[in-house]
């Protein structure tokens, strides 16, 4: 059994019965509005994906560490132990 043309008019028919004319037209506008804006930043020359943000970046070069190896065991230690 295959979709036939009355089942589609019928969908149709209460689509724009639900959601009006005005708001299916307005929803396509929005959807070439979506498409057109994808294909402009698809077709635009400017390539970002190499530009790196070094805006918060600190200089870690002084920093010591003060851990304690015998108080910082991990999960698996403790799981090891018991």
């Amino acid at each position: 059994m295959s979709i036939g043309f009355w089942q589609i008019a019928i969908v149709v028919v209460l689509v724009v019965l639900l959601f009006g004319r005005g708001k299916i037209s307005d929803l396509m506008g929005d959807v070439a509005k979506g498409i057109k804006s994808f294909k402009k930043g698809m077709s635009d020359p400017t390539d970002t994906s190499n530009v790196t943000d070094t805006s918060n970046v600190t200089d870690t070069s002084n920093v010591t560490d003060t851990s304690n190896d015998k108080k910082n065991n991990t999960d698996e230690d403790n799981f090891n132990k018991n």
